[in-house]
């Protein structure tokens, strides 16, 4: 076998790694059973306000992550898109982003925005989980950091289902607050789409493969760890 051809027998198949990405859905965080609690209505509306403050640090560290991201990334195109991402969230002048939404619907659940923003009721498993994560993007190869924000192939449905239970069950919620996951229904298939394009093109060979698909598995475990100090500290 020639240099060439050996070259190419290690090329990893597109469709086997997006393959291999999609299996890591039976560890989204869709399925602790915190979460089921909520979908199924059943959590105290303490419990909620408690989800909706602590979640707030993860989404105040999303365009953090993402701005690690693009400091590291040398394609400009990739940038180009990327750079939306940020945007989504942390919002334009005149023009509300995702953070703004969720303190939005902080307030809709009877929080007030300081509280939120002081982080008053921050669990120190959550601020540790999410520190990992911008940590991990600010360290990893810009491709493997890319990977790690995959966990957006299963928020779609993730979303459709949380507003569905939200609309249902917590009605004392002001449903203007419920426009972040409205949002989310079309941000998370557009940027779980590009950054698929990222990943299926730079990670070729079965190291950069295994590695993509590791640093999903850890996004998984964040986000897990996450939930697992929610319900330690607000019960499930």
């Amino acid at each position: 076998m020639t240099a060439v051809s050996a070259a190419q027998s290690q090329q990893v198949d597109p469709d086997e790694l997006v393959a291999r990405l999609r299996t890591h859905a039976r560890s989204y965080h869709s399925l602790h059973p915190f979460h089921i609690a909520m979908n199924e209505g059943t959590l105290t509306p303490d419990q909620i306000r408690g989800w909706v403050a602590n979640r707030f640090y993860y989404q105040e560290n999303i365009p953090i992550k993402d701005a690690a991201i693009l400091s590291n990334c040398p394609d400009t195109t990739v940038r180009r898109r990327w750079i939306k991402r940020i945007v989504d969230h942390d919002g334009l002048e005149g023009t509300e982003g995702g953070i703004e939404a969720w303190l939005r619907l902080g307030e809709a659940c009877g929080l007030t925005r300081d509280e939120i923003v002081d982080h008053t009721h921050l669990v120190p498993g959550v601020r540790f989980a999410c520190d990992a994560y911008v940590t991990f993007a600010r360290t990893q190869p810009w491709t493997i950091a890319v990977a790690s924000s995959l966990t957006e192939l299963f928020a779609p449905d993730l979303m459709a289902e949380r507003l569905a239970a939200f609309e249902k069950y917590y009605t004392w919620i002001e449903p203007d607050g419920l426009e972040y996951f409205r949002n989310r229904l079309f941000q998370a298939p557009r940027d779980s789409e590009h950054a698929l394009e990222v990943v299926t093109e730079h990670c070729t060979t079965p190291e950069l493969a295994d590695a993509a698909e590791a640093a999903l598995s850890f996004k998984c475990d964040v986000l897990w760890s996450m939930m697992d100090a929610i319900e330690g500290a607000y019960g499930g």
